[in-house]
């Protein structure tokens, strides 16, 4: 089935596949964890700030095999407004309180022509996709990839929270070509990435599946409302209360699911990167769900619970499985609002 579809638009969907896949994990070359990294000066999300260092890839490795905190991370403290606060409309869409403080700084973002979007409504697969796009610019280093959270890797547009650095000013910081993560529609996106032409992923999936997710994480994210009963959340979610889930891209083509490892191809090709087979199959092993969820640089657990409560529910939940029932849309150019 076909929709809108433009010439200037390519399309690319990953899907799932019931096959697990297979890779190797004594093949990763690992560098002996001793190498050192340079990073950007905001080292972590949190109350510290360390100027221009770095931190090697074993270092990270022995904190997340011990489930500590980088000690920086652990002063991490969100300063405490209002708990819960209500959605705020912004441009008649419902948003985070704290993101709507921060839209007209947001809406002013210049994108460079070399930025990489990856643009989802919440729950849709968009930390899967973000590490597949990380593993692929860091040609699939673990030691690389395993430096930093994907918040930190892929900073959040919009994300704002008391007492913890914005995604923009994440932006600020991170070395080039950015890879910005996005839960704004279309129409709320700074217009600069449609002047520099900047290339955009956007991943779509089954309403009913993302709506299931949706539910748990307003329970576990302090930063949303109260979400209510299962009954009135679906409401919410349904009557377009719970954040924007139709105004998305316009010009898009509906095509069927595919397994992982074709569509990290076509992921590939679209960056213009080499497709070497080896790096798919790693990549496809070490973004699968078995394999995220116990990775503290992709699971979320390095955040303190006061932003995000994993006893009340784990961010990656078994009944994602990232067996996406939706696509990612890859658009080209100045795809136009």
């Amino acid at each position: 089935m076909e929709t809108g579809q433009r010439d200037d638009v390519d399309i690319c969907v990953l899907g799932s596949s019931d096959t697990e896949a297979t890779w190797d994990s004594s093949a990763d070359d690992r560098g002996g964890g001793s190498e050192s990294y340079p990073r950007h000066n905001l080292t972590w999300v949190g109350g510290e700030v360390i100027s221009e260092g770095t931190w090697d890839g074993s270092q990270a490795k022995a904190h997340q095999e011990a489930g500590q905190l980088h000690p920086s991370q652990e002063k991490m403290k969100p300063e405490q407004e209002e708990a819960r606060p209500p959605l705020v409309p912004v441009k008649g869409i419902p948003m985070i309180k704290y993101f709507a403080e921060i839209y007209d700084e947001v809406e002013s973002f210049e994108a460079h022509p070399d930025d990489l979007l990856i643009s989802t409504y919440p729950k849709s697969g968009t930390t899967w996709v973000s590490e597949i796009i990380d593993m692929i610019y860091k040609e699939g280093s673990l030691e690389k990839c395993r430096v930093q959270p994907i918040y930190m890797r892929v900073p959040f547009l919009e994300f704002a929270v008391p007492g913890v650095p914005t995604g923009i000013e994440l932006l600020k910081e991170v070395p080039r070509p950015c890879l910005i993560k996005t839960h704004l529609p279309v129409q709320m996106l700074p217009k600069s990435f449609l002047e520099k032409n900047c290339k955009v992923i956007y991943v779509a999936r089954n309403a009913k599946d993302v709506a299931v997710s949706y539910y748990y994480f307003y329970q576990m994210a302090k930063v949303h409302p109260e979400p209510g009963t299962w009954e009135e959340f679906l409401e919410k979610f349904m009557d377009g209360r719970a954040r924007h889930f139709l105004d998305s891209f316009p010009n898009y083509r509906r095509i069927g699911l595919e397994n992982p490892e074709r569509e990290i191809r076509k992921v590939m090709e679209f960056l213009e990167r080499p497709v070497d087979e080896n790096l798919v199959k790693k990549i496809s092993h070490h973004t699968s769900f078995k394999v995220m969820s116990q990775n503290q640089m992709a699971n979320y657990k390095s955040l303190p619970s006061s932003v995000m409560d994993h006893t009340v529910s784990p961010f990656m939940r078994k009944d994602l499985q990232f067996q996406l029932s939706g696509l990612i849309i890859v658009l080209v150019g100045n795809y136009g609002i």
